[in-house]
């Protein structure tokens, strides 16, 4: 049996960038709170909260009570508990709160995600009275919440072309108006471009439609390269956390490519029954999946036979 690693998965750029952040933070501070999970894998989760990450729901979090034990134990430092913002991004009144609240602020947003906030706010602006927004994207999403929120919520998020469908027949989408769509940067591109279509055979003037293309370029190619990867191996074990909507994506993907496509959040999730001696076993995972990860998966398998 043979086990190939794909070379293409693993964290992507805007992940790296924001893991690499709170690696520094927590070597010069030695504590740090995540504004939500830094990353959507319970493992490397673990990692990084054995260095001292504690992940927050809310900026009325813990804080306020550590500095008040810290006060007590005689640390009269004076720091400000410190809070990062996560590559997903976060709209504009958490920052205001955050520093209401007395954190210091790091921000390792996306840039590719600031780039989308800064396009959907001019949008608007533009637009306005009568325009509309409209978000290709999973409801509840941590960056969607951070888009929506950069026009105070007066965005139209919609998961499907049924979603979209239903929107313009209930009248929250005005076909007869103006409208700029974007979508989530983690987003099938496939799936966008047929969102998109739908939308402008619907309009009442192709001229009233403007497409915004913010899929990331890293992740657009991820799907020809996975489907490449997985119809070339004879099992794939897709590697990624439970709560990663991307890993649902890509593994979904993987699956429609080679049936024989199994998910794991990590080594131990390893069944030998999946293999033929024979087999030529393709690893592969999620934007949220570290390389360190993929390794021990792969190196289980290995040890099989």
């Amino acid at each position: 049996m043979t086990v190939e690693i794909d070379r293409n998965s693993g964290f992507c750029g805007g992940v790296i960038r924001a893991i690499d952040g709170a690696e520094r933070v927590l070597a010069e501070k030695g504590s740090l709170y995540s504004l939500g999970a830094i990353v959507h894998n319970e493992a490397e989760l673990a990692r990084l909260q054995r260095l001292g990450l504690r992940t927050i729901d809310s900026v009325d979090g813990p804080p306020a009570a550590r500095k008040r034990a810290a006060r007590l134990s005689g640390d009269s430092t004076g720091s400000r508990p410190v809070l990062l913002i996560r590559a997903h991004g976060e709209p504009p009144q958490t920052y205001r709160i955050a520093r209401e609240k007395g954190y210091e602020v790091v921000d390792f947003t996306c840039p590719v995600v600031l780039k989308i906030q800064k396009s959907i706010r001019e949008a608007w602006q533009r637009s306005r009275p009568d325009g509309q927004i409209v978000l290709f994207g999973k409801v509840g999403h941590a960056e969607v919440l951070g888009l929506v929120g950069q026009v105070d919520g007066k965005a139209k998020v919609v998961e499907d072309i049924a979603q979209l469908e239903e929107a313009i027949s209930d009248g929250s989408i005005d076909v007869g108006k103006p409208i700029d769509i974007f979508s989530q940067t983690t987003k099938s591109p496939e799936g966008y471009a047929a969102l998109c279509s739908a939308l402008a055979e619907r309009m009442a003037s192709e001229n009233l439609l403007t497409v915004h293309n913010t899929i990331c370029t890293q992740v657009a190619s991820r799907y020809k390269q996975l489907s490449d990867f997985a119809d070339g191996h004879d099992v794939v074990v897709f590697v990624s956390g439970k709560e990663s909507s991307n890993g649902r994506v890509l593994c979904d993907l993987c699956r429609s490519v080679n049936g024989r496509t199994y998910q794991v959040g990590e080594a131990s999730g390893i069944r030998a029954e999946w293999f033929l001696p024979d087999d030529n076993v393709g690893v592969c995972g999620a934007t949220s999946t570290p390389k360190w990860l993929l390794e021990e998966v792969a190196t289980q398998i290995k040890n099989l036979h």
